[in-house]
């Protein structure tokens, strides 16, 4: 199935924005005058019914206008820790793969980037075998026989993000301010760096060939090669690894047993980014990998790449030990040292941390391992914990590092929780922090 290009019209794409806003905006006052007068539940209930309505528009209008507006929109479903639970629900959806460009664009953008095609492959599929925001993917095959995956980045792409950018602030601003009180500004402003790197295959290229290197002795993770020759700015071409996809590799028809490993490795190679390489893999899409019959996991995309400042992973170090000793009531001051806090500088309450301790000791259990998506009740906690966190988050500073992080964190959680994994996942963490 092809797909219309972007709207490219500057005018076009912020009254779409500016539409949104209005709309969110008087939704959510018509739901507050229809709660006037009711009980603490109905109110309840309308409020929900409105933020389910509000995300629905946001998707809409975001997936729509693609572009550095669907971008961030996908950035934002992962957010799962500023906004509502049923929020995050909806906004997952545009997580999902939308139809490919024309191949007649296609063969523009080669040229442009490559000159003539025919020179470096041999054979190019013209159906996309993945397609997103800012680009898609097609399967080729080079002159001298290697199978290759080749990352063509939409035309103009590049100019419809950055005229998208400044409007995108602002009405979103307004539009997740009806879904939360959190300071919207540490959010966007890793919102937007990550995307202006994702724009830059160069840069991806670099960071494939860094992951390379880190991972060499790490025969459980498979990384695709950059094929130079065949890469620019606008157009990667990496080698094609294959491997199961997310629905093969969760389908029943996978032993647990392999389903275990493959969590594990996941559950490692968060760990080993975080706290060792401070070099995050930060799109935990569960797309942006597949797995081996063997074990190995092979990990795609690296548009979104988090470097963890050396003071924030010794800080996640530090809190993760405390947690694993027991020791609680430590945890809003190690929080303050890493930069979250009340606004006024006061640590955290203890009635805030405690249940979020609860449900990571929870996860974290030696006998017997915790299986993820086994039941409900983790799931529940960590929605009534949200709830609590968002009601206090306009007192609350946090520092905008910790954005991609808490989102990677997040996304390996439904991953894990995809695949029904069940692990040692104590021991693999305090190999990691020292404990």
């Amino acid at each position: 199935m092809t797909r219309r290009p972007p709207k490219t019209s500057r005018l076009g794409r912020l009254f779409e924005l500016g539409s949104l806003a209005a709309r969110a905006g008087a939704s959510t006052v018509v739901s507050r005058l229809s709660g006037v007068g009711r009980p603490a539940p109905a109110r309840a209930a309308l409020r929900s019914a409105d933020l389910v309505k509000n995300a629905h528009r946001l998707v809409a209008t975001l997936g729509d206008m693609k572009g550095a507006a669907m971008k961030v929109g996908q950035m934002l479903s992962l957010q799962e820790a500023f906004l509502p639970p049923e929020v995050a629900v909806v906004l997952r959806s545009l997580q999902g793969e939308t139809p490919s460009l024309p191949l007649e664009m296609v063969e523009d953008q080669l040229a442009a980037e490559l000159g003539d095609p025919l020179q470096i492959f041999a054979s190019f599929e013209p159906e996309a075998f993945a397609a997103a925001s800012i680009g898609q993917v097609h399967r080729a095959v080079l002159r001298d026989g290697r199978r290759v995956a080749v990352k063509i980045q939409y035309p103009d792409i590049d100019r419809i993000v950055e005229a998208d950018l400044g409007n995108l602030r602002r009405v979103l601003k307004s539009v997740v301010a009806l879904f939360s009180k959190v300071d919207f500004e540490p959010i966007w402003k890793e919102l937007q760096a990550r995307l202006r790197e994702e724009l830059d295959y160069l840069h991806e290229a670099e960071r494939i060939r860094r992951m390379t290197e880190l991972h060499a002795g790490v025969p459980e993770i498979v990384i695709p090669r950059v094929v130079e020759e065949a890469s620019t700015a606008r157009i990667l071409t990496m080698t094609f690894e294959e491997g199961l996809s997310p629905d093969e590799a969760c389908s029943d028809a996978i032993p647990q047993e392999l389903k275990d490993r493959w969590g594990l490795v996941l559950f490692d190679f968060l760990l080993r980014g975080l706290l060792e390489h401070r070099l995050l893999h930060a799109d935990p899409n569960l797309a942006n990998f597949a797995f081996r019959r063997d074990g190995r996991v092979v990990v795609y995309d690296f548009g979104c790449v988090k470097e963890v400042p050396l003071r924030l992973a010794r800080g996640y170090r530090d809190l993760c030990r405390r947690a694993l000793a027991g020791r609680v009531d430590e945890l809003p001051d190690q929080l303050k040292k890493m930069g979250l806090h009340r606004m006024d500088g006061r640590p955290l309450d203890q009635a805030l941390v405690a249940p979020w301790a609860a449900i990571v000791l929870e996860l974290l259990r030696s006998a017997p391992p915790y299986r993820f998506g086994a039941d409900d009740t983790v799931a529940t906690r960590m929605f009534d914990a949200a709830r609590t966190s968002l009601a206090e988050a306009a007192d609350v500073r946090f520092p905008s590092d910790i954005v991609f992080v808490n989102r990677t964190v997040g996304g390996h959680f439904g991953n894990l929780t995809r695949l029904k994994a069940e692990g040692a996942w104590r021991a693999t963490l305090e190999r990691y922090v020292g404990a």
